[in-house]
């Protein structure tokens, strides 16, 4: 994999900040020219060290009020590769990680209330096959959300 050297570095804080600062801005505050700051961005698409781009939209003003971290135990954990499919069949799951530790699988997802939570746990995810069981952590406030820093070389 190709490395990002400090120019990289230094566009990836800036767009961090604001994905839709203007090209000319950030050349300008990189100093190098337009056409610079669209090849490297496009490069770091194309090396997957930018992922994605786009509006970040509140689940509350959609009317998904309960965030919930939902821990997944499995039968075994090779049947992971067959459930994050049927999970990804379910719009309120939102993030799904293959963990270490009690849990088969950490998913987080947007409930309205909690008898909509309720539907989601018992008429779906306890459902798939494979899951044995689940943990369900109700989130009071989102503290932070952030990107990992940029770091120097």
């Amino acid at each position: 994999m190709e490395k990002i050297d400090n120019l990289d570095r230094q566009i990836l804080e800036i767009i961090m900040r604001n994905a839709r600062i203007p090209s000319k801005d950030v050349a300008a505050e990189c100093g190098v020219s337009r056409a610079a700051i669209h090849q490297r961005i496009q490069r770091m698409i194309d090396m997957k060290v930018i992922t994605g781009s786009g509006y970040h939209v509140n689940p509350k003003s959609l009317g998904f009020r309960t965030c919930t971290y939902i821990g997944v135990k499995l039968e075994k954990g090779s049947m992971y590769r067959d459930v994050v499919p049927e999970l990804e069949k379910i719009p309120e799951v939102v993030e799904c990680h293959f963990t270490t530790g009690p849990y088969t699988m950490l998913c987080k997802l947007y409930a309205r209330d909690n008898e909509h939570l309720m539907e989601l746990l018992n008429d779906k995810i306890q459902h798939i096959h494979g899951v044995v069981s689940t943990e369900t952590l109700i989130s009071l406030e989102q503290s932070m959300n952030r990107e990992i820093p940029v770091m120097k070389e």
